[in-house]
């Protein structure tokens, strides 16, 4: 049996009946605008496939409060980053409580409403310090808070367009009800989930089939979100994970699906929150490898591994697979980690996936044991095509 969703709720999506979606977007037409920023779109997009069960909008501001200082919602639920909708000063002075305005993105592309319960202001200070663990603007999540406007909106919401990625991601982009199902169809009950924004390099590789040995099946989960730059495109990833598990994983063991959300870069809380989703997509497991959801050098490389042990056991059905840096072993003659292999330095070729972009931007030719070649073909021409 699978792990139930967050809250031990029946998944809760947000996304209107097909059906009905027309005229709601007809009527919300009609109503005062609020442009979310990418990050808001794409939490938006979250709640509607019902990734975010068991919320039912934006957070108000004891939720707020408390999710930042307490990985808590207002009724006691677990939940480690806010999911907030923010708004200028000059703009929250036009906006009534319980009027229902419609959310839009930066075009003017309706994509929901909301029932505005609370407006309140926020101390952007306390959440970039609890969440991100700096005030440093360089950090790309800081840099999104700092920005935004300085009031929240709350309440629950509607969402009546998924944008592009049914059609752009067909057949990958997937639902949580429709990931149960797979499980289910192929008589998983344990799955572990493999959080990637990148192509996969043998490391990753590694990773994801000591999960494979560990539970019945495997989720390689691609970000679809907005990335920071320099990140590959996900269509490009997505051809090169496909290359790499029909050539190289056991027919049966793994499938690709990709989701909406745009990465923060928070590091160990981040972590909290990829598993806490994973959850209602249906994966009792998450790989939790090297520095997980963390951008240059503000997290530590293990931070995320351990404040899986900072939290109360009963937050989160879904557990942690904290797995040592891997590296290609010219001792042991293959993958391996610190804890499988006792080589030292000198005889390890680590892999990552910033110096795989570099060789590939570089033009450098990138060793068998760092990517595969089917793998590398595919990035080299995308590459080549800049």
């Amino acid at each position: 049996m699978l792990v139930p969703p967050h809250g031990h709720s029946e998944l809760k999506p947000l996304l209107v009946a097909e059906a009905d979606r027309a005229y709601q977007l007809d009527l919300a037409k009609t109503l005062q605008s609020i442009p979310m920023t990418s990050r808001e779109l794409s939490d938006l997009l979250m709640l509607g496939m019902g990734a975010y069960t068991p919320l039912d909008g934006f957070m108000g501001e004891e939720s707020w409060r408390k999710c930042c200082t307490d990985f808590s919602t207002d009724n006691g639920l677990f939940w480690p980053i806010p999911i907030t909708l923010s708004i200028s000063e000059d703009k929250a002075s036009e906006i009534l409580i319980g009027q229902i305005v419609a959310l839009t993105d930066g075009e003017g592309i309706i994509y929901g409403t909301l029932k505005v319960e609370e407006k309140y202001k926020i101390d952007k200070k306390l959440e970039c310090q609890e969440i991100y663990r700096t005030l440093d603007p360089k950090h790309p999540g800081v840099e999104k808070v700092m920005t935004q406007g300085v009031f929240n909106l709350a309440g629950p919401v509607r969402v009546l367009n998924e944008g592009v990625y049914p059609s752009k991601y067909k057949g990958l982009y997937l639902k949580p009800k429709e990931t149960r199902e797979i499980f289910e169809k192929n008589n998983w009950s344990t799955v572990a989930a493999f959080q990637t924004r990148n192509p996969m390099h043998r490391s990753h590789e590694h990773l994801a089939k000591i999960a494979i040995e560990v539970c019945d099946g495997l989720l390689i989960h691609q970000v679809l979100g907005a990335l920071k730059p320099g990140d590959i495109p996900a269509e490009v990833r997505v051809a090169a994970i496909d290359a790499l598990v029909e050539n190289y994983f056991v027919p049966g063991t793994a499938i690709q699906a990709g989701y909406p959300i745009e990465m923060r870069y928070a590091g160990p809380r981040e972590a909290l929150l990829h598993a806490l989703f994973r959850q209602n997509f249906g994966c009792s497991h998450l790989v939790v490898g090297r520095d997980h959801a963390g951008v240059g050098d503000y997290y530590g490389p293990f931070d995320a591994h351990k404040i899986f042990d900072e939290i109360p056991k009963d937050s989160l059905k879904t557990q942690p697979l904290k797995i040592d840096i891997a590296f290609f072993s010219y001792k042991c003659g293959g993958m391996a980690t610190g804890r499988t292999c006792p080589s030292d330095e000198s005889q390890r070729l680590n892999i990552s996936g910033t110096r795989l972009r570099e060789m590939l931007s570089n033009g450098e030719p990138v060793p068998d044991e760092f990517s595969r070649p089917e793998v590398v073909e595919i990035l080299r021409k995308h590459y080549d095509s800049r």
